[in-house]
């Protein structure tokens, strides 16, 4: 019997499925090279991993901090959400996108889980590979992509979670 209660209080803890592939993400951040801001994302359908992504620079380039000048946007004081062209690294999103690229795998009628909100160019990324919905927990500048992955008839949520 009172296994059978340790069994029923821990089925009660489990998190739903959007807290558990959000906490993924966070654990993928932490592989993250970027000076400014530590980001994953899990490509997910029916409740299945199909790729994951930080931001961080290429294969095989020197990511910012292993540079003399360090991040060019920091040094240069550039805000966050802007001149995105002058990042050496690829966004989460982008990353998950080509790993799942690299491996023959269709993102169509997937879901994007996230750490921040998409920006742009990764709004446009996800809109054509068939990603159909995007949660998220932390907001980004850029009002654009919201607009975007509406037009695009993505369904997107803000999700906080403990």
């Amino acid at each position: 019997m009172e296994q059978n209660k340790k069994v029923l209080d821990h089925i009660d803890e489990r998190p739903d499925w959007d807290t558990y592939f959000l906490r993924i993400t966070q654990l993928i951040a932490q592989r993250s090279t970027c000076m400014r801001r530590q980001v994953g994302a899990v490509i997910v359908k029916d409740r299945r991993i199909l790729a994951t992504g930080y931001n961080g620079a290429p294969n095989g380039v020197p990511h910012c901090f292993q540079l003399p000048g360090g991040c060019l946007r920091e040094a240069q004081n550039i805000p966050s959400g802007q001149r995105q062209e002058l990042c050496r690294g690829l966004h989460a999103e982008q990353n998950a996108i080509l790993q799942a690229a690299a491996f023959g795998v269709s993102l169509k009628g997937s879901e994007l889980y996230c750490t921040h909100q998409p920006c742009v160019t990764c709004a446009k990324m996800l809109i054509n590979a068939g990603v159909k919905r995007v949660v998220f927990l932390g907001s980004y500048p850029d009002e654009l992509s919201l607009e975007l992955l509406k037009e695009g008839k993505v369904t997107l949520e803000r999700i906080e979670i403990d």
